[in-house]
């Protein structure tokens, strides 16, 4: 059993997060807060037979979700999916800082998304160059 914390904000407090936590001054449209940082962490995590993991904590900006979803031609709640499914991912070691790791986050993401009978989110959208 895990637990996860989900949290939709605005983006005046994502930007906070996002620069004390990243450095970078400006909102995102998630961000994931792990609770624990490597396997030896988990297992050393002492915690009673009915007690959930806690994998971390996302936090969704809701007006940068809203503003992507319109522009990439995207249903709102389908995107926030994908930004819930991305954070989560994210709690449990995936990363896309580097080209491998990204395709295998993004093919990962496509894989959990489809079983949930939500499009490719990654597909070029109608009418724009690739």
């Amino acid at each position: 059993m895990v637990e996860i914390g989900v949290r939709l904000s605005d983006d005046a407090a994502v930007r906070i997060l996002n620069r004390d936590y990243r450095d970078k001054d400006k909102p995102t449209n998630v961000l994931s807060f792990a609770a624990l940082e490597s396997a030896d962490d988990a297992a050393a995590f002492m915690m009673a037979p009915d007690m959930p993991l806690l994998l971390g904590d996302i936090v969704i900006a809701r007006e940068t979700c809203a503003r992507e979803a319109i522009e990439q031609k995207k249903s709102l709640k389908n995107h926030l999916v994908h930004l819930a499914v991305h954070g989560t991912l994210h709690l449990v070691g995936y990363d896309h800082m580097v080209d491998d790791e990204a395709e295998e986050m993004e093919d990962l993401e496509r894989q959990i998304l489809a079983r949930l009978g939500i499009d490719d989110p990654y597909e070029p959208i109608e009418d724009e160059p690739v």
